[in-house]
């Protein structure tokens, strides 16, 4: 094993031992207060390279990236190409309302994903990817005449779904491609409700939870116009058909002092329905030696898709919005085969935007009666990256260490509501290992 390999199982490992500290923190990857409706602050499945570009993935054909977002990419794995990315991520959040903020910092382990060749043409990958992130504590003060309280509320866990995917191209210029995903999770919500107006009253906590288990497909295409021997343009379309779920909702009623908590009742809520919406997405992508950039946009609809009314308090009709995103990115590398290494550094950049599948409560802080309806948010998002490339010094095969930042900011469509802002940083390693070919021995 020569130095450098040495160097990047180190570097695996360190990376693995990292996520898993990460992972032993409460409300791993997110906190959130969005958190509580849904499931959840959804999961973007671009990795490494293309997350610091805004996320886009629909147009993006490299044979050394995993790229998930369209299975349709897989075909353009090197016939003698190994590929293994993993990520970790930090995270800090800023939540404002009212002129009033608070701060939290957590942090995840990401992703797990590989893709290799199996025939001429066709490639594979799989992996374990999130879909939906769950952590969130906050309270409320519920005001009034008589008397005042503050109620608080919790929750955790998510979605994540492990894929296996292939890719085909009947030609050089075009691939079709699809994803068989098992999704699983499970997701819990508590409120803990404080005895009112009598002295030694119980106190009243409350949860529910629900566990998903379910398949998913993913199906992609990619058509690449060859401009010149160095420029190429390709274009990518993604269908995600919607998922139809049906999970017991598990709710336990507790009465608690301060010296002890008793079952209040146990109830199951058999045959809930929880949908998933279907998905399209489309990507336009340019590359040449030096530059590739980007564009895609994803429509979900999730506008009809079934929750169950007891978790949230809300109907069909004022749940979730119809989802539209949107991002723009690129990458530049002066000379990947320079000598110099900081020739070899590749930049990137991006931007991206979205609105809230989602709405949530607003009441009247001065009147917690008073509804004011239910409304979502904006969500904007900025990304810088870097790619610092490791060389195989036997087969010539790049491997990256990418570093990503981003800012993102969820701004609410009402005054009353929360404003989130996350700071995130990520690590991603990308490996390329000539893994594919006979040796020869004197």
């Amino acid at each position: 094993m020569n130095i450098q390999k040495r160097f990047l199982l180190s570097l695996i490992i360190s990376i693995t031992f990292l996520g898993s500290l990460l992972a032993q923190q409460g409300n791993v990857g997110v906190d959130s207060p969005y958190g509580r409706y849904g499931y959840g602050i959804l999961s973007n499945p671009s990795l490494g390279a293309t997350e610091s570009m805004g996320g886009i993935s629909y147009g993006i054909r490299r044979g050394t990236n995993v790229n998930p977002g369209n299975p349709a990419s897989y075909s353009a794995a090197d016939t003698l190409n190994f590929t293994m990315e993993m990520g970790v991520s930090g995270q800090y959040s800023k939540l404002s309302v009212a002129g009033e903020n608070q701060t939290f910092k957590n942090g995840n382990f990401d992703y797990l994903a590989f893709q290799f060749p199996v025939f001429k043409k066709v490639g594979v990958s799989v992996g374990l990817l999130p879909y939906s992130k769950v952590g969130y504590d906050f309270g409320r003060d519920v005001l009034s005449d008589e008397i005042s309280h503050r109620e608080t509320f919790s929750g955790s866990g998510g979605l994540s779904r492990i894929y296996g995917g292939v890719a085909y191209a009947p030609f050089k210029q075009f691939s079709v491609g699809a994803n068989l995903s098992y999704l699983f999770g499970t997701i819990d919500h508590t409120s803990d409700i404080p005895g009112i107006g009598i002295v030694g009253a119980e106190n009243r906590l409350i949860r529910n939870s629900f566990t998903i288990k379910n398949v998913m497909v993913d199906l992609g295409a990619q058509f690449t116009h060859a401009i010149d021997q160095r420029r190429s343009m390709t274009l990518g379309v993604v269908y995600t058909p919607g998922v139809k779920n049906t999970a017991t909702v598990e709710r336990i009623d507790y009465n608690y002092t301060s010296s002890e908590i008793k079952p209040r009742s146990v109830d199951s809520l058999f045959n809930q329905d929880f949908d998933l919406p279907s998905t399209f997405g489309v990507g336009l992508s340019y590359s040449s030696v030096n530059w590739l950039v980007g564009i895609d946009g994803t429509f979900q609809k999730w506008s009809k898709s079934k929750y169950p009314d007891e978790l949230d308090e809300m109907t069909l009709d004022t749940r979730f919005n119809d989802r539209y995103s949107i991002a723009l990115g690129g990458e530049y590398v002066a000379d990947p085969v320079n000598r110099n290494f900081f020739k070899r550094v590749r930049l990137r950049g991006g931007l991206s935007y979205s609105n809230s599948y989602i709405n949530t409560h607003v009441n009247d802080p001065n009147n917690i009666e008073k509804s004011l309806g239910s409304h979502g948010y904006k969500e904007y998002g900025v990304n810088i990256g870097f790619g610092l490339p490791f060389r195989d010094m036997i087969s010539g095969k790049i491997s990256m260490l990418n570093l990503g930042f981003g800012y993102s900011i969820m701004d609410p469509e009402h005054k009353f509501m929360i404003k989130e802002e996350m700071f995130k940083v990520s690590v991603n390693i990308n490996i390329n290992e000539f893994w594919f070919f006979k040796r020869e021995f004197d």
